[in-house]
């Protein structure tokens, strides 16, 4: 267990990350192919990507594959502070990011596929650290906040195919890490935090594919949800907060389940994709308690083979799943200014393009860009600024926007 943890931490630690709020903290697609379509891939065959999407279509494969990549992820947060005078917005400094991705899958016999992945899934994260407290009744900044949370997934796969139709298994080992600190000196805390907390969690993901006919294909697949728990990372930094709260926060993050389903259908050259997904964020611990809401994820995607060649691009719409709380009450206004100055998982909506390119006969090139429009989230905030010696009410506002360039390689023998 403790070599598990530790090639996961080795592993993660090529990403420190945070910011990746996509859908909610999940990135929307893993891999060059699935991000350049929209974050599809439930019932669209993408080779040894699908192992993280749905385990049942890896049993489309042929032979032997291994793909391996990365993403360079650039998001843009700024935030304006909680303060009663007006505030100019300061730049989140955690705006540039490397997210790996490998993968594999082999054909066991004819109805038989072995596949594995490692996959930077989720993540989150500001760094307001050069923005200095201001000090003063009324002036509190950003508290020169810093979070950071990363996840990643080592996911081996088993599936099963007929002619028309497979399913397939994972189980999923999770390595998750979590880091808040701020200045707690408006609170007369100093600084808060207590370094960088690890936990590893267990989960699986099951699905299945139907050919409907030669060209056209529905499916689904289910990923459980993991407990993580995060040794004094929320109850240390909400503690300073606990007279407003009653109580500190727990340290549970729990990722959510997620259901999803997909159809593919193929009109000679041209696949068009589209995927539903629902990512259950308010039964989790930890999201749940800090008020969001199940998110509905709409993606499709449409794709071009040529010779030798792909183009792609996509669309992916997903609500802001974070809940806006009452902050006239102590409870909604730690709330509110937790989640929009520390885990501004903001962004909706999402386009992509991509393409692909064969090198050689077993050697591809793969790529894609993804951007997000800048989100723009004001929340009350006024039951902290008032008992902090400020005026009666005050807001804060967040805006958040993304870039994200993905490249892969894929060598099939």
């Amino acid at each position: 267990m403790k070599k598990t943890k530790l090639a996961l931490a080795i592993a993660t630690a090529a990403f420190a990350s945070s910011a990746m709020a996509t859908n909610g903290t999940n990135m929307t697609g893993v891999g060059a192919q699935s991000s350049a379509m929209g974050g599809t891939g439930v019932a669209a065959y993408y080779g040894a990507e699908n192992v993280i999407v749905n385990p049942a279509m890896i049993g489309k494969s042929t032979g032997t594959e291994f793909s391996f990549g990365g993403t360079l992820f650039k998001p843009s947060v700024s935030n304006d502070g909680i303060s009663d005078a007006a505030q100019e917005m300061q730049d989140s400094a955690a705006d540039t990011f490397v997210i790996p991705s490998v993968s594999l899958t082999s054909r066991i016999s004819d109805t038989l596929t072995f596949g594995i992945g490692m996959y930077g899934t989720s993540g989150m994260g500001v760094d307001y650290s050069a923005y200095e407290f201001n000090g003063g009744a009324g002036v509190y900044d950003q508290f020169e906040a810093q979070s950071n949370l990363q996840i990643m997934r080592f996911v081996p796969t088993l599936a099963y195919n007929e002619a028309n139709f497979g399913i397939g298994f994972s189980p999923i080992i999770q390595y998750g890490a979590l880091d808040i600190h701020y200045n707690g000196a408006a609170l007369a805390a100093g600084k808060v935090g207590s370094g960088m907390s690890s936990d590893l969690g267990f989960g699986y993901s099951i699905g299945g594919y139907f050919d409907a006919t030669e060209d056209l294909t529905v499916a689904a697949s289910y990923t459980s949800a993991i407990s993580m728990k995060y040794d004094n990372q929320l109850s240390v930094a909400s503690t300073p907060f606990a007279g407003f709260l009653g109580a500190a926060f727990e340290d549970d993050l729990e990722q959510p389940a997620e259901l999803k389903a997909g159809i593919a259908y193929k009109m000679g050259n041209i696949t068009l994709t589209g995927d539903y997904k629902q990512i259950k964020w308010s039964e989790t611990k930890g999201y749940g308690d800090f008020g969001w809401e199940d998110q509905n994820v709409i993606a499709i995607g449409a794709k071009y083979q040529g010779n030798g060649y792909w183009l792609g691009a996509g669309f992916n719409k997903a609500d802001n799943p974070i809940k806006k709380q009452d902050g006239a009450t102590p409870d909604g206004a730690v709330i509110n200014m937790f989640n929009n100055i520390f885990f501004p998982a903001t962004t909706e909506q999402h386009i992509s393009i991509g393409g692909g390119y064969n090198l050689t006969k077993n050697v591809a090139i793969d790529a894609a860009i993804v951007i997000a429009p800048e989100v723009k989230t004001t929340v009350d905030t006024s039951f902290i600024t008032n008992a902090l010696g400020g005026a009666p009410t005050s807001t804060n506002t967040t805006k958040h926007s993304q870039n994200a360039y993905t490249v892969s390689v894929r060598y099939n023998f």
